[in-house]
């Protein structure tokens, strides 16, 4: 069985995809992850803290982690027969200490070109 999944050039944060007319709403999709940072990463962004300005350590991970949830989104979106997502957003939660949860979610829509 193949993965079907939404093209990343049909997602908008937009209630609707320009070019295109929504004929069919199919509800939410999403995707979670859940990631924690390993301590030789927190010992490394320790001293770049020391060192002032961005923690790229950091930023890395939670580029990866934002792209992995907006990637099982698209996925779910697709298992839903989307072809589309509209209104796509993320939010995130620390659930303790290191350990965050980053949820992407949009409205899963099959779009045809108007």
């Amino acid at each position: 069985m193949e993965n079907k999944t939404v093209e990343h050039n049909m997602v908008t944060t937009a209630f609707g995809l320009e070019g295109f007319r929504i004929v069919k709403n199919l509800g939410v999709a999403r995707g979670i992850i859940v990631r924690s940072r390993n301590i030789f990463g927190s010992i490394a962004a320790v001293f770049q803290t020391l060192a002032g300005g961005n923690i790229s350590l950091f930023t890395t991970l939670c580029e990866r982690t934002r792209a992995d949830a907006f990637d099982l989104m698209l996925l779910h979106a697709g298992e839903m027969g989307a072809n589309a997502v509209v209104g796509a957003r993320y939010d995130a939660t620390e659930m303790t200490g290191g350990v965050t949860e980053v949820l992407a979610y949009g409205t899963a829509v099959i779009v045809e070109p108007e």
